[in-house]
């Protein structure tokens, strides 16, 4: 059943900590371990964002179908079982085992192959961990929730990098590392947040069977025959793809578009993360409790894709460091308002309370996706101009789609937190 009392601040805390866990092992590799792996000599750096691109596009693929298939999996767990905590527990192993496996790895295809579970498993744990907000939160939290999740985004991304680099791990240490903070934190978080068994059903006729099963037949994919929610799963998706373009492939960027020296890049690298994780988690917390209190979640969603754009234009004018660390700013800030404002816009959208998991695995799913279809699409456009621009133009011109594209998904009216 959807959730309709307030949390504590226990709640609250363990749930961000689950997610900074997921973020730090997702991210840290896309931002620099991968890229370290898969850099060549610098007359080849071109095969080397293909084959970043290649890996991530696969994981992508991999993901958009563990996430909804596992969500949906747990909605329908049986009387008496747990729903979320199983998922989330077999998400979480699968990605620390994943990562092991990736750090050993040392060609492309066999770190693609590794990369591909731990892809899996992210996506089963994320669906997991996100169906408690629809789970157990009231209208009034999912904002300060969605918050959390946003601002754990971006802490997570340079925590992990910045353990990296100033330990001066190497790479598979660095594998080894991540994999221990999921297996850890990701655990005790599954096993600390509340997961009620599922409640029995009431006792069935021939005649409530028959109609049961017609109502579930109906609910196969209900939400994806919803107008609004597909609106916003595609603005949800093109704006990721935009936001991913801009910023997966920095280190990249530094090394062979700016043309920085290894461990120079690697220390800007840490700066750009710094400034962007700044204004992520200003954003993603103003934000979150902002819409929490006015209810006006799609106009804020539609505003930070417009912020995020700007990121783009300004690389596209003006590719330098120190437009970069700017350009860095706008994309925290637009990013994390729409990430934010844009879950709990989501949540709010879902069409059937009794398929939160699936339908929130989709919206998960939408949001990694774009994240790993941005490199590969990065990766294309890098190719076929030999240089970075289209990529920041691209990011530009997706952003505002995506905005554009929620703009068509209206909500149902929910009263607002003074009449509540």
């Amino acid at each position: 059943m959807a959730g309709t009392a307030k949390v504590g601040a226990r709640w609250m805390s363990l749930f961000t900590l689950a997610w900074l866990a997921i973020w730090t092992v997702q991210l840290t590799p896309v931002q620099l371990l991968l890229p370290l792996q898969l850099d060549t000599a610098q007359q080849d750096w071109i095969n080397a964002v293909v084959s970043s691109g290649i890996v991530l596009g696969l994981g992508g693929l991999a993901g958009i179908v563990a996430g909804p298939l596992s969500g949906a999996l747990s909605d329908r767990a049986a009387a008496g079982r747990r729903r979320r905590r199983p998922w989330a527990l077999g998400g979480v192993w699968l990605t620390a085992g994943c990562l092991v496996l990736t750090g050993l790895a040392s060609q492309p295809w066999h770190i693609g192959a590794a990369w591909l579970g731990v892809s899996v498993g992210i996506a089963v744990a994320s669906a997991a961990f996100t169906a408690l907000i629809a789970d157990q939160l009231a209208a009034s939290q999912r904002g300060a929730a969605s918050a959390a999740v946003g601002s754990s985004q971006a802490l997570g991304v340079v925590l992990g990098v910045a353990l990296v680099v100033l330990l001066g791990l190497g790479v598979f240490v660095g594998y080894l590392l991540l994999a221990g903070i999921i297996a850890a934190i990701g655990t005790a978080t599954a096993l600390l947040l509340p997961d009620p068994p599922t409640p029995a059903d009431p006792p069935t006729t021939p005649l409530s069977a028959g109609i049961a099963s017609v109502e579930v037949g109906q609910r196969s994919l209900s939400s994806l025959r919803d107008r609004n929610f597909c609106w916003m799963l595609l603005g949800r998706l093109v704006a990721n793809i935009g936001n991913a373009l801009g910023t997966a492939l920095f280190l990249f960027f530094l090394l062979h578009g700016l043309g920085q020296p290894s461990d120079l890049a690697q220390d800007n690298l840490l700066i750009l993360i710094l400034i962007y994780t700044v204004f992520v988690v200003l954003a993603s917390v103003l934000t979150g409790f902002w819409s929490d209190r006015n209810g006006n979640r799609r106009t804020l969603t539609i505003a930070a894709t417009a912020i995020q754009a700007l990121s783009g234009i300004a690389l596209v004018a003006v590719p330098s460091f120190e437009m970069t660390m700017l350009a860095a700013a706008l994309m925290g800030l637009g990013y994390g308002a729409f990430s934010t404002v844009g879950l709990a816009f989501a949540a709010d959208l879902l069409p059937n309370e009794k398929d939160h998991a699936r339908d929130l695995g989709l919206v998960n799913v939408s949001a990694a996706l774009g994240q790993l279809i941005g490199p590969l699409l990065g990766a294309a456009l890098v190719a076929w101009a030999g240089g970075f621009w289209p990529v920041f133009a691209a990011a530009a011109a997706l952003s505002l789609a995506g905005g554009l594209l929620t703009a068509l998904a209206r909500p149902a009216l929910l009263p607002s937190a003074s009449s509540r």
